[in-house]
């Protein structure tokens, strides 16, 4: 059973969520939209789990115990990649807090940690491709995100860093024929000079940006081979809308100044609970049904499977393993 003492605790530093916003960037270029579901939110989530991610591979760096980075073996998350030590593959199952009280609750007492649930969506435990000697790692990460409009306005007024971005629609991201979409043009109708970032694929499927500078009123041409446009990025939120269309598509999209939204996470700590090898989480795993109340969640929102925190591995054995065999 873990005890509090066997909680890691990692600093979240900016990188970090710089990290996690590359690959919620990247993507997009294959995310499926669930219904009901806020795609912003699921972006902000995937930023703070990447970070999760970033952070454990530090730690290893930091202790000098070995590992590895492969590319996934899921086609739902080819841009992502494993760590592995000695040979295991880490699955690395993350939780991120952004509520307040929860928050304070936690810095003041990281143990209410262990009396949550340690999840793993029940689809993703019985896909293809499990090791018999995978494990699970589960952390916990904490953070507040200037999601609305309002929140946001206070960021940029403290000077605290953002990232915006316009998700394209689905037919601009992942567009049903594999073709050139043409010579861009956009068009802003801001009073002042815009820096906009397009994103998107190539024909290789690999990931494209190109910056363009709109002048006020200006329809501006991009002559660049874009096979997808998945996102658009800007540096400070403009006060009027964008423009943007392609050859292939003779509709211009509109980006109004509510079209943004903050991919910035505002992370605090990093919290490695423990873990447990597939096989043994099979055998011990209880079914939660959808739409139960956990402590990481007001309602989840698919079938999980679970096992408490207090009764997962101490991850300080896992590394302690590893370093081992690496002096031997």
């Amino acid at each position: 059973m873990l005890l509090p003492t066997d909680l890691l605790r990692l600093p979240y530093t900016p990188d970090l969520t710089e990290g996690g916003i590359e690959y919620a960037l990247r993507s997009l270029a294959f995310l499926q939209e669930r219904a009901g579901a806020s795609l912003a939110d699921r972006l902000r989530r995937t930023v703070a789990n990447i970070a999760v991610e970033l952070a454990f591979r530090r730690h290893l760096s930091q202790l000098n115990i070995p590992y590895e980075v492969r590319a996934s073996a899921s086609f739902a998350e080819r841009e992502r990649f494993d760590v592995f030590l000695d040979g295991r593959r880490c699955g690395i199952k993350s939780f991120f807090i952004s509520d307040r009280n929860q928050i304070k609750a936690i810095r003041e007492n990281p143990a209410i940690l262990l009396n949550a649930p340690a999840l793993v969506p029940a689809d993703v435990h019985a896909a293809d491709g499990h090791a018999y000697n995978d494990v699970y790692v589960f952390a916990f990460a904490t953070g507040v995100a200037a999601a609305s409009q309002a929140d946001l306005q206070k960021a940029i007024a403290k000077g605290l860093p953002h990232h915006l971005v316009h998700v394209m629609p689905k037919a601009w991201r992942q567009p049903s024929n594999w073709n050139p979409l043409g010579a861009l043009s956009l068009k802003s109708e801001s009073a002042e000079e815009l820096i906009v970032e397009v994103s998107g694929q190539d024909a290789d499927r690999e990931m494209k940006r190109k910056g363009i500078s709109l002048p006020p009123g200006v329809k501006v041409k991009l002559d660049e081979s874009f096979y997808s446009i998945a996102a658009l990025h800007i540096r400070r939120l403009p006060e009027a809308r964008i423009g943007i269309r392609c050859e292939t598509n003779p509709e211009t999209h509109l980006v109004s100044p509510f079209d943004w939204i903050n991919l910035w996470v505002y992370g605090m700590d990093v919290f490695f609970a423990g873990y447990l090898p597939y096989e043994e989480f099979s055998q011990r795993a209880k079914t939660l049904l959808p739409d139960s109340q956990v402590f990481q969640y007001k309602h989840t929102k698919t079938k999980n499977l679970a096992v408490r925190v207090s009764d997962l591995k101490p991850i300080g054995r896992l590394l302690e393993t590893a370093g081992k065999n690496q002096i031997k």
